[in-house]
């Protein structure tokens, strides 16, 4: 992965991999799968003056289920988001 560093109060985060499903012996295909709700954060910004940043990197997270941007770099798909958008820290 390129380096890539938030600007403000926007973090970047890996997702999650979506859960392989079955019904009734059927695979969902890639297309109709549940788009996961929880990441990793890998990298922050620094904050605004008006927001702190309480987020770091290493922290799982859940997010909104249309929080972020996604962006795709190297084969890999990563959200960058508002750590506004940030509904929660896991653990």
């Amino acid at each position: 992965m390129q380096n890539i560093k938030p600007l403000a109060d926007r973090v970047l985060i890996k997702p999650a991999a979506a859960e392989e499903k079955t019904v009734g012996g059927i695979i969902i295909p890639d297309s109709a799968k549940e788009k996961p709700l929880r990441g990793e954060v890998l990298a922050v910004g620094n904050g605004t003056k008006d927001d702190e940043m309480v987020l770091k990197a290493g922290d799982q997270v859940l997010y909104g289920k249309y929080a972020g941007t996604e962006l795709e770099l190297d084969g890999e798909k990563y959200l960058i988001m508002k750590q506004s958008d940030v509904l929660a820290v896991i653990g």
